[in-house]
């Protein structure tokens, strides 16, 4: 019996991501309201900086990237406790977690949609705010390329605290105090990146370290999300 579990199990890992991924694309697109708070309060709060510092363009260039990355971090965060709330709340998750999909496979389509629904519209938007702080087309390129690379482990790290403070009373605040020390090396190389190319500087190095992390978080993430969703049923 075991011998034939283990191919089965193996052979669920896409379809269970699959129908995970589809299913929450599916409810984002019916609560489209809620999916662009983060994107409304990313435009919002990055906008408020070049009417508080002024006109000073050098300047301006000089900060967009640390702010831009900055505010797509506390956008990130807003969405953050949504990932997997309502479906504790409502008995969904526990009901994934019998299913006969691996639970590694439900929480990596989760992860996905829900960098689908915030990271990549965050990090398409960025041009819009890198246009007010005086960014040229090729910076706003590696700034949109640092977005795009480095979000996802925004979501990563994002997905461990949200799962494991499932059911904790105050949970975005607990997220919060959880996540944030462990984004700061992200925004640090993410605006690195773009502050480098500025520069004339190599840049690789940082887009690279962005990578690594992405790549890493890909393969392990789904794992401890898993195991984290699982202690919080228990």
């Amino acid at each position: 019996m075991n011998a034939m579990a283990e191919p089965e199990a193996e052979f669920a890992v896409l379809p269970g991501f699959v129908a995970v991924l589809r299913r929450d694309l599916l409810l984002a697109w019916r609560t489209r309201a809620e999916i662009a708070q983060p994107v409304i309060f990313f435009i919002m709060v990055a906008s408020l900086f070049p009417l508080g510092i002024g006109a000073d363009m050098k300047l301006l260039a000089r900060v967009g990237a640390g702010v831009v990355w900055a505010c797509g971090v506390l956008a990130t965060l807003l969405s953050l406790p949504r990932i997997f709330a309502q479906d504790h709340a409502d008995g969904t998750l526990e009901q994934m977690a019998l299913s006969a999909y691996p639970l590694s496979a439900i929480a990596g389509g989760k992860l996905a949609a829900h960098w689908l629904t915030t990271g990549l519209p965050l990090s398409l938007t960025a041009p819009v705010i890198g246009l007010q702080f005086g960014m040229d087309a090729p910076t706003q390129g590696v700034l949109v390329l640092s977005l795009l690379i480095g979000s996802p482990i925004l979501s990563m790290i994002g997905a461990i605290a949200a799962a494991l403070t499932l059911g904790a009373r105050g949970q975005s605040l607990l997220i919060a105090l959880l996540v944030l020390p462990l984004y700061v090396p992200v925004v640090i190389f993410g605006a690195g990146a773009v502050e480098s190319f500025g520069a004339g500087i190599d840049h690789g190095a940082h887009l690279a370290l962005l990578g690594a992390g992405t790549l890493a978080g890909l393969v392990a993430t789904p794992f401890v999300v898993a195991a984290a969703i699982r202690i919080a049923l228990d």
